[in-house]
């Protein structure tokens, strides 16, 4: 560890916070700002929630001599994106009270609340709770939602998945007891001074470096972007038995703008566990990220850099080390697609299940399409259960033949048939929040998004290439939310109404796009992709998707090494 003298500032806070408690308490309780202590705005973040304010209102508070219209954005831990009916039916309700009037779905399959004020905080908080949902580590330094793939619905084994990434993500959970001290009037601890905290096994009592993605990966299916998170598992599934997981570590899409020792980077797969080996495997793995990440510079703190410093060899060896046993060679598997399937497919035990398209992961009432209301009208019919995807969409799982038809008319009647209207790159599109309340964004993404679909659509059908599928993703930041870096086509923000454009990811989320021209407006963009649209149609060969062909063609720049 590094020593307290050379520790980061957040690295300070959550040192001093006694178990992530700091004077969270005492800041909600303060009602002459509608903000958090900044010291406990970060512990906050440990807890499920990002404190943020209205960007589009900020400069016009600031001449009214009004402080910044703070609000609080909530995220839940969500293992898989699994959720009962009546689960969706609390969250519906707590959305129209507490937050904004819409549910959003995020990239990591879990749900997040939007514009809820301090005063509301706990009781929205304490509502979440009262579903079997929690926030505890959505967010901060620690191990975030584990993600699994959504084809746990096909067999028994596929589900097997669905119940290892659950207790992933309960056995990688921080043991402080803040959280329910805090948000559900759970027992306070002694906090007299020099009093005992509790011990943080895993994580340790400074949690770790920056944040921890895990996610598992069904083949033929991507979905999860697996060579993006920190620890993947792809699963090997034989004669219908779950045999084990290659072990994917290193992955990572987070970066900043004109500073090189920062990048993406996919990855590495090495070794293969069989289940039982998969918690002690995983726990290795983050102690080893705990003891060994740069707790000084934030911008080099992910475990992709812990690896890139010291090398995957000595980052193996110490991790079986830790673990007690020597990984098996990984399993031979072959990934086809990372994006969703929509409409309906059933599975061998007779039931059926309906992937919707939800643009950004929102969920809203708006004119002509009602989809909270319509959502919330099909949850209170359905018997399965629902499942966010990883790219932002939503499965109704368990349909028995009987509800089909009911379900199949409230999506009309509500406007959900999107996928089925939507042309491919519109199906597929991702955005992150960014503007008006992500403090990172530069740019807009999840607001600018339908205009530019628009925008790219209108190029796509001069070149008759409307049918043909094409990734795009949209973030305001080099963060790296929606995962960009893997799309066959990437705008990423730099400042406003201004994007680098990124290309020629794959269609199986193995290949980092690259670089392609810097800082350019809407009609530098479509003028870019307009020629090379030109080209794509004229000299494609069978099947071969956009991001294929730019490389095949020689259109792109070699990727600079890191």
């Amino acid at each position: 560890s590094a020593p307290m003298t050379d520790l980061s500032p957040v690295e300070k806070i959550k040192a001093a916070s006694r178990g992530l408690r700091g004077t969270i308490v005492e800041s909600l309780a303060d009602p002459i700002t509608g903000a958090l202590r900044d010291d406990d705005a970060n512990l906050l973040k440990l807890h499920g929630s990002y404190q943020q304010d209205d960007r589009d209102l900020r400069e016009e508070r600031r001449v009214q001599k009004l402080e910044p219209l703070f609000s609080f954005m909530i995220r839940t831990r969500l293992p898989g994106g699994v959720c009962t009916p009546q689960q969706w039916l609390a969250l519906d309700a707590i959305a129209r009270q507490y937050a904004n009037g819409s549910l959003r779905l995020t990239t990591r399959q879990a749900f997040q609340f939007h514009g809820v004020i301090k005063r509301e905080l706990k009781t929205t908080i304490a509502a979440i709770n009262k579903t079997m949902i929690d926030t505890i580590a959505a967010c901060g330094d620690v191990n975030r939602n584990v993600m699994a793939g959504i084809l746990v619905v096909e067999s028994p084994a596929h589900a097997d998945v669905q119940s290892w990434a659950q207790r992933l993500s309960e056995h990688l959970l921080p043991r402080t007891r803040a959280y329910h001290e805090i948000w559900l009037d759970g027992v306070r601890l002694d906090d007299t001074p020099g009093a005992a905290v509790e011990d943080e096994p895993i994580l340790g009592r400074n949690y770790l470096p920056r944040k921890f993605k895990c996610g598992f990966a069904i083949p033929p299916s991507n979905d999860v972007d697996v060579f993006s998170q920190d620890l993947g598992f792809v699963a090997i599934i034989e004669g219908g038995v779950l045999r084990g997981f290659n072990v994917c570590v290193g992955g990572g899409l987070g970066a900043t703008h004109g500073e090189s020792a920062t990048y993406p980077r996919l990855a590495d797969v090495i070794g293969f566990v069989t289940p039982n080996q998969l918690l002690a495997l995983a726990e290795a793995v983050v102690t080893t990220q705990r003891d060994f990440g740069d707790r000084s510079n934030r911008k080099h703190a992910r475990l992709k850099y812990t690896i890139d410093d010291r090398g995957i060899e000595w980052f193996i060896g110490e991790v079986q080390s830790r673990a007690g046993f020597t990984l098996q060679p990984a399993k031979r598997y072959q990934f086809s697609s990372n994006g969703d399937s929509f409409g309906w497919r059933s599975s061998a035990d007779g039931l059926s299940h309906l992937l919707l398209r939800i643009p950004s992961g929102r969920i809203a009432d708006r004119d002509g399409a009602p989809w909270l209301s319509g959502l919330r009208a099909i949850a209170a019919i359905h018997g399965g259960d629902f499942r966010i995807t990883p790219n932002q969409n939503l499965l109704i799982t368990g349909v028995t033949a009987p509800q089909r038809a009911s379900i199949d008319a409230l999506v009309r009647e509500h406007g959900l048939d999107l996928y089925a209207r939507a042309q491919p790159v519109r199906r597929d599109a991702l955005a992150c929040v960014a503007l008006p309340t992500c403090p990172l964004a530069m740019a807009e993404a999840e607001r600018y998004l339908p205009a530019l679909l628009d925008l790219v659509e209108q190029r796509l059908a001069v070149h008759n290439l409307l049918d043909a599928p094409l990734s795009l993703r949209i973030t305001g930041c080099p963060n790296g939310c929606a995962r960009p870096y893997l799309a066959e086509v990437a705008l990423i923000g730099k400042a406003p109404g201004r994007y680098n454009l990124h290309l020629g990811g794959d269609a199986q989320g193995r290949r980092l796009n690259v670089l392609y021209r810097e800082n350019l407006d809407e009609k530098e963009i479509l003028k870019e992709l307009d020629a090379l649209f030109a080209r794509y149609a004229a000299e494609r060969q069978q099947a071969e998707r956009f991001g294929d062909y730019l490389w095949r063609a020689q259109h792109l720049p070699l990727p600079i090494a890191a």
